[in-house]
């Protein structure tokens, strides 16, 4: 079963070696071998995960936030992670950013965003002008934009931005989370084709005994979440 996926840690990311790693590598690996498939991983662009669904170039994808419009073209699992977005800024911090309001208010500071992701929504929700969004591809063509000064904060996933600093410590680079009263955790899911109603099912089948047990836990600890991100999405996996 090939797995689309992109360079995001500590969800996905390859290692020295070359080996595909990471929290939603690891649960989709498992629930592969669960169903006696062999797993596959293909590298991708944000924008080419639901696409490439549509067109069988893989029959999963790592894990996305469930808008509506996503459920148009595609269908979702039980969630696998629910998390709060951050802001990746420069260390010390010298714009004071403390979320998405405060970068609309600021007046100057520059914003980079994944083209079509979550946050770049967020961001114009909240009043980010479009001549003050800088859009990219890639996770890390937007942290390079922030460490060399193109754009001053990165919003996405706040787990996002820890697992990539933990990589490059040296970038002189920080995140701040961005407050749950001003925008609570969302949920991810892997993502399926509409028309593929039994991989669904026998996904969702698996994923409701494996949310919450011991290896489950051992593979998010692993990667950094907390016992009550777990919990969260065992609870919605069980219901």
């Amino acid at each position: 079963m090939k797995f689309g996926y992109l360079i995001e840690p500590p969800f996905n990311y390859k290692d020295e070696s070359g080996e595909v790693l990471g929290h939603d590598v690891e649960i989709a690996r498992h629930i592969c071998g669960e169903l006696g498939r062999d797993f596959a991983p293909v590298e991708t662009e944000f924008a080419q995960l639901l696409p490439g669904l549509s067109d069988g170039r893989w029959q999963i994808t790592t894990g996305l936030f469930a808008t509506v419009e996503r459920r148009k073209i595609a269908t979702f699992t039980h969630p696998i992670w629910a998390l709060p977005d951050g802001l990746l800024v420069r260390e010390g911090n010298p714009l004071r950013l403390t979320g998405y309001r405060s970068i609309a208010e600021h007046g100057k500071a520059n914003l980079a965003v994944i083209r079509d992701q979550y946050q770049h929504r967020s961001a114009v929700e909240f009043g980010v002008p479009e001549d003050r969004l800088c859009i990219f591809d890639t996770y890390t063509e937007a942290a390079v934009a922030v460490r060399d000064g193109s754009a001053n904060v990165y919003a996405s996933v706040g787990r996002a931005h820890t697992g990539f600093i933990e990589q490059k410590p040296n970038w002189g680079l920080e995140t701040i989370e961005v407050p749950w009263s001003e925008k609570p955790p969302a949920f991810g899911a892997f993502a399926v084709a509409l028309e593929n109603h039994s991989l669904l099912e026998s996904v969702n089948d698996l994923l409701a005994s494996f949310l919450g047990n011991s290896e489950h836990r051992r593979i998010a600890k692993k990667y950094g979440f907390s016992e009550n991100e777990v919990d969260l999405v065992s609870k919605r996996g069980q219901q």
